[in-house]
């Protein structure tokens, strides 16, 4: 298939078959960025509410630039990968002070913000400016590698290098918003990871892997490296007038400027409630007594895996101060819902609000 032709099939198909979603109905270029960092990592159907709620608090770079970072969170609480987050509030910042609130429409330029790459940086420029500037995502690779008949690992470098060199040649400059929005869209709903739609392809007739059998092998992904899995135990310390002890998570650290239950990682040979009372007492220079597990649940990360067991705990001896966090506070139990917590913590802190004040035994 001619390359032109390759580009002409993907509009065609984009403008009859694109699915309406609220970025899509703007060329505002705030909004398209701000979709496209949810879509990081994120499903469409689950970034949708997320992107309206965001928009409807903070309607335009200025608010957001202006806003208090624990709002910023607050507003992402539940979407994961909480350094988007922060650095969308970071870079806003820096757009209101050193573009005059404008998104610079040059690749190399909006490439320096926070937290936007070569991936974002294409899609952004492409998209809300018109800039022929190729987007490489996962459904990019799936349609590229098969079109081509590219059966290299796509954990190699080499291979996405290979990947983003055809498209590149492939996208259209007329219509870069459209080529980049179609390909994904392809790879979204027809050329799936199972089972592709190849008869309803349109793109079929060049597809190499289409016409040798073999979907089911192209794109390969070599098995990637087992999870590891940690225990990690934290305490709920409640005081005589009900308030519970968080703790603010260092800026620069792992889920930085979230709120938790104080805690820590289980050490080889460790029973857990120990390491309830040996984590409270580095972290916040207390005694305490780890008498019950409150709750116990599971969550995945990007890279490891965990058990959170969160203890009711009495306090035994001393004053807590922050040692490992920014910031403990003592809050009531009806108040946590107005703080930003990881997900983990978020189910343990819904359990509590059910619980209500002065029902948990301490």
């Amino acid at each position: 298939m001619p390359d032109n032709l390759f580009a002409e099939n993907i509009l065609s198909w984009y403008r009859e078959h694109k699915r309406p979603m609220p970025w899509r109905e703007t060329k505002d270029p705030y909004k398209i960025w701000i979709s496209e960092i949810m879509l990081q990592q994120t499903r469409v159907d689950q970034a949708w509410p997320y992107f309206e709620r965001f928009i409807g608090e903070f309607p335009t770079v200025f608010d957001l630039a202006k806003a208090d970072q624990q709002k910023v969170l607050k507003a992402w609480e539940g979407l994961g990968y909480y350094s988007r987050a922060r650095n969308l509030h970071k870079a806003a910042k820096s757009i209101v002070t050193d573009y005059d609130g404008k998104l610079p429409e040059d690749y190399d330029e909006i490439i320096k913000l926070k937290g936007i790459g070569p991936y974002t940086a294409a899609a952004i420029t492409s998209i809300a400016f018109g800039k022929p500037n190729a987007v490489v995502d996962g459904n990019v690779i799936r349609v590229i590698t098969r079109y081509f008949g590219i059966g290299d690992d796509i954990r190699s470098t080499r291979t996405i290098k290979q990947v983003q060199a055809h498209v590149n040649d492939l996208i259209s400059n007329e219509h870069p918003a459209d080529f980049n929005q179609g390909l994904m869209e392809i790879g979204s709903t027809i050329c799936t990871p199972a089972k592709p739609n190849c008869l309803n392809c349109p793109i079929s007739d060049g597809c190499i892997a289409s016409k040798t059998a073999r979907t089911d092998s192209i794109p390969f992904k070599s098995p990637a490296k087992k999870k590891p899995h940690k225990h990690i135990g934290v305490g709920i310390i409640q005081r005589n007038d009900d308030k519970v002890l968080i703790a603010l998570r260092p800026e620069n650290a792992m889920l930085g400027g979230l709120w938790e239950f104080p805690g820590g990682k289980q050490e080889e040979g460790e029973s857990i409630s120990k390491t309830v009372e040996r984590e409270l007492n580095e972290e916040l220079g207390v005694e305490v007594y780890a008498f019950k597990e409150f709750m116990k649940l599971k969550h995945v990360y990007s890279h490891f895996s965990i058990t959170l067991h969160a203890y009711l705990c009495k306090l035994i001896s001393g004053e807590p101060k922050p040692k490992s966090s920014q910031e403990i506070r003592w809050v009531d139990i009806n108040e946590l819902e107005q703080f930003p917590f990881p997900k983990a913590n978020k189910s343990l802190t819904e359990k509590l609000m059910g619980k209500g004040q002065g029902e948990l035994g301490l």
